[in-house]
């Protein structure tokens, strides 16, 4: 197993990070074109606590070598499980995802979370990812360690476009619904 861990600040507050999260995939964020459809399993609310579970199916079309697909079969197509939870209470977000299609070969469990900076709670949010990925080939550990050490540089890589393909939707969110709130805000002055 192998394990990559990143951390950023989004210069965002928590609330904008946890709204815009939603719109993580929209078609203004040229960075996740490989994201197809995004499809919500379930959705609730824990009466007690606030906590929101959601359930989630995301499906991508990868850039899978056809020589992969040769030895392996299946198709470019992938899908990935998602449960996340929204904690108001704490402001916490934290996102849990596992890949579906070829688990048989390679295992990938994502952890990421988002809450507010302790240095500036009301204007700042800390970002936190954490992915295992192990490979399932058997006894030949060579072969084990060479696709796990590829695979953690194309999760590399992929996260740090999904970082700058989500400061586009946050910047289009906080200016799209800045302008809404500034036009409620004059509407009802007048």
């Amino acid at each position: 197993m192998k394990v990559f861990s990143s951390t950023c600040t989004f210069h965002y507050s928590w609330d904008e990070v946890s709204t815009a999260n939603w719109r993580k995939y929209c078609p203004w964020n040229d960075k996740s074109t490989h994201v197809v459809a995004v499809d919500t399993i379930s959705r609730t609310v824990d009466p007690t606590t606030g906590i929101l579970r959601t359930e989630r199916l995301i499906t991508c079309d990868q850039s899978v070598p056809q020589w992969v697909l040769s030895l392996f079969g299946g198709s470019a197509t992938s899908h990935v499980y998602e449960i996340s939870y929204v904690d108001p209470g704490s402001k916490k977000v934290t996102m849990c995802s596992t890949n579906l299609t070829w688990s048989n070969v390679l295992n990938v469990r994502e952890t990421v979370i988002y809450q507010p900076s302790s240095s500036k709670p009301n204007s700042v949010t800390d970002f936190s990812q954490e992915a295992k990925i192990t490979a399932l080939c058997g006894g030949w550990q060579k072969i084990k360690n060479k696709v796990e050490e590829a695979s953690i540089e194309r999760f590399s890589q992929n996260a740090k476009r999904g970082r700058e393909g989500f400061e586009t939707v946050l910047e289009m969110s906080r200016r799209v619904f800045g302008e809404q709130r500034e036009f409620e805000n004059k509407k009802l002055q007048s």
